[in-house]
């Protein structure tokens, strides 16, 4: 490598570096806080106090409000048209439920379609609690009917430990 190729590698490390500095650091800057959408702050809060208490089906641990997938966007949109629309808050909830199910709310309603969101842990539990109880019941007949060696069945054993050791040597 001749001198000049030299200067030029690493006038090109200290290029590279500064040339990330000077263009792609600034754009963090630039960055903000997502201002809100709507343009009566009343209507924000409301839209916030609802997305609260609605789950969002693709995250699912999640509410509505703090989800960011393209469904959550597509509710809140949803839900301010319809806040815009002068639509009470339970017509709203009632219509996100027509349209994905009882699912959609964190506290669903007691009845007979929800009775295994809402007993389906305890089912599991007692059924788990009954297999343990079963289970520990049977193994402590079984322990208890085993008899202890009579001692002529403990000298056949030895004889026949003895036999096998003396096949062994």
């Amino acid at each position: 490598m001749n001198r000049q190729n030299i200067y030029y590698m690493l006038r090109l490390k200290w290029v590279m570096p500064l040339l990330f500095v000077v263009f792609l650091l600034p754009s963090s800057g630039w960055a903000q806080e997502a201002r809100s959408v709507a343009e009566d702050p009343e209507a924000e809060e409301r839209l916030i106090a609802l997305t609260e208490d609605l789950r969002c089906l693709v995250c699912q641990n999640e509410t509505i409000a703090e989800s960011r997938a393209d469904f959550s966007n597509d509710m809140r949109r949803e839900i301010r048209e319809q806040i815009q629309a002068n639509k009470t808050d339970s017509e709203i909830i009632e219509f996100l439920v027509e349209r994905y199910g009882d699912f959609v709310l964190y506290d669903p309603p007691f009845k007979p379609t929800t009775f295994l969101l809402w007993f389906g842990p305890l089912i599991l539990f007692l059924l788990g609690l009954g297999t343990l109880i079963f289970y520990l019941r049977q193994r402590r007949t079984l322990v208890e009917e085993e008899k202890p060696l009579t001692e002529a069945e403990r000298k056949q054993a030895e004889a026949l430990l003895n036999e096998n050791k003396g096949n062994d040597a």
